[in-house]
């Protein structure tokens, strides 16, 4: 009996380990955007950023840069991961594109979908983020999260931090905001 559900077991393994691998291997080609369906995303989420976020408008006029993810589908069964794409701008303008993935092991059964505004409030981390080769959130930069009260106009608030994250879902911002391991590429488009 115990040799069955070592057998079992192995098997289960091997189908897990399968899907979350086809889960990583898939999502550029089954998610990908073209430039205009991520420029539309980006516009839609900054206006949502700017409805959301009590002040945001103004509170965008002091970023030296915005790196905008309309879409972050996050999925799990057992084995987890999350990818988007998305365009980083500049002055209103935007200059690159790129992708977002992470992955996660633990309790997790099905899909969601987020959207993510980073802002950079300093130059010389926004310049470190774009000559960087795959920027990981933890390791080669923290990305804050601020919480203040509901109504309160961001700009009342004494942010210190150099990057600054706000993430959204279908039921506005959320306040739990981790983005620890998430990897950030430049891609062509």
């Amino acid at each position: 009996m115990k040799q069955w559900h070592k057998h079992i077991m192995k098997k289960w393994t091997l189908l897990m380990t399968s899907l979350g691998m086809l889960f990583f291997a898939s999502p550029a080609l089954t998610l990908a955007a073209s430039a205009t369906e991520i420029d539309i995303g980006v516009s839609e989420t900054l206006k949502e950023f700017k409805v959301e976020v009590p002040g945001g408008e103004q509170f965008l006029e002091r970023a030296t840069g915005v790196l905008v993810f309309p879409k972050i589908i996050k999925a799990g069964f057992g084995i987890g991961g999350e990818y988007g794409e998305g365009a980083l701008m500049i002055n209103g303008e935007t200059v690159s594109y790129y992708s977002t993935a992470a992955a996660s092991i633990g309790l997790q059964l099905g899909a969601q979908s987020k959207s993510l505004v980073i802002v950079f409030l300093e130059q010389e981390a926004l310049n470190y983020f774009r000559n960087s080769k795959g920027w990981k959130a933890g390791v080669d930069g923290s990305v804050a999260v601020v919480e203040w009260g509901t109504g309160e106009d961001i700009n009342t608030i004494d942010i210190e931090d150099p990057i600054v994250g706000f993430m959204f879902s279908n039921k506005g911002l959320m306040f739990n905001l981790t983005l620890e391991g998430a990897k950030f590429s430049r891609i062509n488009k």
